[in-house]
């Protein structure tokens, strides 16, 4: 009866999307999520099981769907991301579970996938800044006693600046010298640089990039299964 009133999968998605937008909104103000927001909308995804008209086959697609939550986990335990990006993909995978407008396969991983691609993209946001930063002439490895190499690489991590705001050093000094430092940074235990005229890494908060992979998830389906059949 439900299905003749709305499109309980377009419901699922317009959820969901309202629990990645409030996430990326208090993420970005906050740099912290209250668990409660999971909590919230974890509730809202028993309720709408229980309204499915298909109550069983939905059990089975959220199932599978939870194939996520060890690897959520995993990459939260090794500091990858944030205990909040993981409950996210879980809470995520019980709204909408392998939700799609496309008619291209989406999988349980579909949106993690697609985040992590999506991680890409400052690294060529960083490198056009410091391109521009270098031909207005500012010298931006003054006092950094590196490899030509490791030089580039960080045109691509980072940028030096006065105002690191949320930002991660990759910077150390050894033996009374500036280094680069390219080691990964714990999402949770590794504080936001406080200096000034450093470099630093930008710290995106993960759950912009599971936001936008779950709408190219929605839009366009997997980007890496897209790009296999294309090749």
């Amino acid at each position: 009866m439900l299905e003749g009133f709305f499109d309980l999968g377009t419901v699922r998605i317009l959820i969901a999307v309202t629990m990645l937008g409030l996430a990326s909104i208090i993420d970005l103000k906050k740099r912290e999520i209250n668990d409660m927001l999971w909590i919230g909308f974890a509730v809202v995804a028993i309720m709408l099981l229980f309204v499915s008209p298909n109550f069983w086959g939905m059990v089975r697609t959220i199932g599978l769907s939870m194939i996520i939550v060890p690897i959520s986990i995993a990459l939260w335990r090794f500091g990858l991301f944030g205990g909040a990006d993981a409950f996210c993909l879980i809470v995520l995978a019980g709204i909408a579970p392998m939700a799609t407008l496309s008619q291209v396969q989406v999988t349980p991983f579909t949106t993690l996938t697609n985040a992590a691609l999506l991680t890409i993209i400052p690294l060529f946001v960083n490198l056009g800044r410091n391109s521009i930063s270098i031909i207005q002439g500012n010298d931006i490895f003054n006092g950094i006693e590196e490899s030509n190499l490791k030089k580039i690489l960080a045109m691509f991590i980072g940028y030096r600046t006065n105002n690191p705001k949320h930002s991660f050093c990759i910077e150390q000094m050894i033996d009374g010298k500036r280094h680069l430092d390219f080691s990964l940074k714990h999402a949770e235990k590794t504080l936001f640089c406080n200096g000034s005229d450093v470099w630093v890494t930008p710290g995106m908060p993960y759950v912009l990039y599971i936001t936008g992979g779950f709408i190219i998830q929605i839009m366009y389906g997997d980007l890496i299964l897209n790009l296999i059949h294309l090749l």
